[in-house]
C-alpha cells in the first residue's frame, strides 16, 4: 500500500493528465483521419515521458533524488511530456482550426514553428534546472559559426524549402520541367523536392537548385484549369485540299469525350508548314490530365488516321521512302472485282436495297465508300445532319438515346447491319448517337451516290417510303399496343409524308 501512496504522490502531476491526454488524443485520432499518423507519434512521446517519470520514480525510492542521473531522466521526462503535449495542439491547430478556415501553412513552416517550440521548452527546462543558458549561448558562438560555414549549402536548401512553401511558388501536386526533368511534384521537405517523372523514377532536388534554376510550372496559368496544350503532327500529300483535311480531322475530334482532353479551348487542326512536297498538318489539344500526355498523343493518332481514310486522304509517305511494288494487271482487276463482290453482296442483303434490280445494285456498288471507325470513336451523334447510311461490313457498334439529358443504351449493331437510311433518304437529324465498340469496317452511301439512281427510277421512292413506314410503325406498335388496323392505317399515313418527304429532299417530280 505504501509503494502505491509512493507513486500516487510522485506521479501526481503526471496522472490527472494521462486520462485527459488520452481522450483528446482519441477524438483527433477518429475525426481527422488525416492526422493519424501525428497523433500516434504524439501519443508514443507522451508514453515515453510517463515512462520516464515511472523510472524517476523508482530511483527515488532507492535513494536517488540528486545527481545527474536523476535529474537527467527527471528533465527527459518533462521535456518529452511537453513536447507530446505541444505535438497534440499543434494537431488541433494546424489540422483542424486553420484548416476548417483555409489558413493552414504549409508544412515546412508547421515543423519550423514545431522545431521553435523544441527549442524554446528546451530553455525553459533548463533555466528552471539552474543551468545558465546565456553562458551556452556565449560560449558557443565560435563553434556555432564553423557549423553554420560547414553547413551552408545545407542551410541554404533548408531556407529555398522554407521560401517555396511559404511563397507556393510549387506546390504537392504540380507538373514541372526542370533543365531534362518534367514530372510531379510529390513532396517539398526542408532539404529537397521530390519529383516523380511519367517513367516511374524519383528525381531528388535539393531546394537551394530549384531557388537558383529555371522551373517551368507546366499547365499552370492564373485564374485558369490545369491544362496543357499538346501538338500531334502529320503529313498529307499536296494533292489534297487543306480545307478539306482540316474539317475531316476536326469533326472527328470534337465532341470525342475523352476525358483527358479539354472541352475548351476545342482541339483544332491546322497547317504548320509545306516541305518536302508535303503539307504538315498539327492538332492541337488542352491536355487535363498531365500524365496521360503519351496515351492521349496516341489517342488523338488513332483519330486522325481513321478521319483521315473515311475521307479517302492517306497520310503521306516521306519522299525520301521508295518503295519498289511489281503487280500486274490481272492482280489489280482481281481484286478490284472481288471487291465490287463484296460490296454487292452487303447491298443485296439488305431489305432496305431489295426494291433495286441487280443491275442498279452493282450500279451503286462502285460508289460505296469505305468508312472505318476506331473503337470507341462516334460513327454518328444524336441530333447532327448526315445526309448517308452506313452499313457495317466488320465490327460491332452500340446506339444510345438520350432522354431527358441520361444516355440510355437500346442495341448493339454488328456486321451486316445498316442505320442512317432516314438521313440520307429524307435528311432528318440523326435520333441516336451510334459508337464503334470495336473498330469497325462500313460501306457509307451518300445521298449524291443514291440521288442518280432514284432519278432514273423515281418509283423506287415509292417503295422505300412503304418499306420505312413499315419499319417505323413496328417499332411503335409494341410500344402503342397497335392492332391490325391501326398499324395499317399508320402505316399508310406515315408512308404518304415519308414520300413527300423523299420527293422534296431528292427533288423529284
Amino acid at each position: 500500500m505504501a509503494f502505491w501512496q509512493e507513486t500516487l504522490d510522485t506521479l501526481g502531476a503526471v496522472l490527472w493528465l494521462v486520462p485527459l491526454y488520452m481522450a483528446a488524443a482519441a477524438a483527433l485520432y477518429s475525426f481527422v483521419p488525416a492526422e493519424r499518423t501525428h497523433v500516434r507519434t504524439a501519443v508514443s512521446v507522451f508514453g515515453l515521458s510517463v515512462v520516464g517519470s515511472l523510472i524517476g520514480m523508482a530511483m527515488a525510492k532507492h535513494g536517488v533524488k540528486t545527481g545527474f542521473a536523476f535529474e537527467a531522466v527527471d528533465g527527459a521526462a518533462l521535456f518529452l511530456r511537453w513536447v507530446a503535449i505541444t505535438n497534440l495542439a499543434a494537431v488541433l491547430m494546424f489540422g483542424v482550426v486553420l484548416r476548417a478556415v483555409r489558413m493552414e501553412p504549409p508544412q515546412i513552416a508547421q515543423d519550423l514553428l514545431l522545431a521553435l517550440a523544441y527549442i524554446g521548452i528546451g530553455i525553459m527546462i533548463l533555466t528552471q534546472t539552474g543551468v545558465d543558458v546565456r553562458g551556452i549561448v556565449a560560449t558557443s558562438a565560435v563553434i556555432t559559426a564553423v557549423i553554420g560555414f560547414s553547413l551552408q549549402d545545407s542551410l541554404g536548401n533548408i531556407m529555398g524549402g522554407l521560401a517555396l512553401q511559404m511563397e507556393r511558388t510549387i506546390r504537392a501536386g504540380d507538373w514541372i520541367r526542370v533543365d531534362d526533368i518534367e514530372g510531379k511534384v510529390k513532396t517539398i521537405r526542408w532539404r529537397q523536392t521530390s519529383v516523380e517523372t511519367r517513367n516511374w523514377d524519383t528525381v531528388v532536388i535539393p531546394n537551394s537548385v530549384l531557388m537558383k534554376t529555371k522551373v517551368t510550372l507546366l499547365g499552370r496559368r492564373g485564374g485558369s484549369p490545369q491544362q496543357r496544350r499538346q501538338w500531334v503532327y502529320f503529313r498529307v500529300g499536296l494533292d489534297h485540299s487543306p480545307t478539306k483535311v482540316i474539317h475531316a480531322v476536326e469533326a472527328a475530334l470534337h465532341g470525342d469525350g475523352n476525358r483527358a482532353i479539354a472541352p475548351e479551348p476545342k482541339a483544332h487542326c491546322l497547317l504548320t508548314d509545306f516541305k518536302d512536297g508535303e503539307a504538315i498538318y498539327a492538332v492541337r489539344y488542352w491536355l487535363t490530365d498531365l500524365s496521360k500526355g503519351d496515351p492521349t498523343d496516341s489517342h488523338v493518332r488513332t483519330r486522325v488516321y481513321s478521319a483521315l481514310r473515311r475521307a479517302g486522304i492517306p497520310l503521306a509517305i516521306p519522299t525520301r521512302a521508295i518503295t519498289m511494288t511489281e503487280e500486274d494487271e490481272s492482280g489489280r482487276e482481281r481484286r478490284h472485282r472481288e471487291e465490287l463482290e463484296r460490296r454487292t453482296e452487303a447491298l443485296g442483303k439488305q431489305e432496305f436495297f431489295q426494291t433495286l434490280t441487280d443491275e442498279e445494285q452493282r450500279a451503286l456498288a462502285p460508289r460505296l465508300m469505305t468508312a472505318h471507325f476506331m473503337k470507341g470513336e462516334p460513327m454518328t451523334r444524336q441530333g447532327e445532319q448526315a445526309h448517308w447510311l452506313y452499313i457495317i461490313a466488320e465490327g460491332e457498334a452500340e446506339v444510345d438515346v438520350a432522354v431527358n439529358g441520361k444516355s440510355q443504351r437500346v442495341a448493339t449493331l454488328q456486321a451486316g447491319n445498316l442505320f442512317g437510311e432516314m438521313g440520307l433518304m429524307t435528311g432528318e437529324p440523326r435520333t441516336a448517337t451510334v459508337t464503334a465498340a470495336t473498330e469497325v469496317v462500313c460501306y457509307r452511301l451518300a445521298k449524291e451516290a443514291f440521288e442518280d439512281v432514284l432519278r432514273s427510277r423515281p418509283e423506287i421512292a415509292e417503295q422505300i417510303s412503304a418499306f420505312l413506314a413499315r419499319r417505323r410503325v413496328e417499332l411503335d406498335a409494341v410500344r402503342d399496343q397497335l392492332g391490325l388496323d391501326a398499324r395499317g392505317e399508320r402505316i399508310k399515313t406515315l408512308q404518304g409524308t415519308l414520300l413527300r418527304g423523299i420527293k422534296e429532299f431528292f427533288v423529284l417530280r
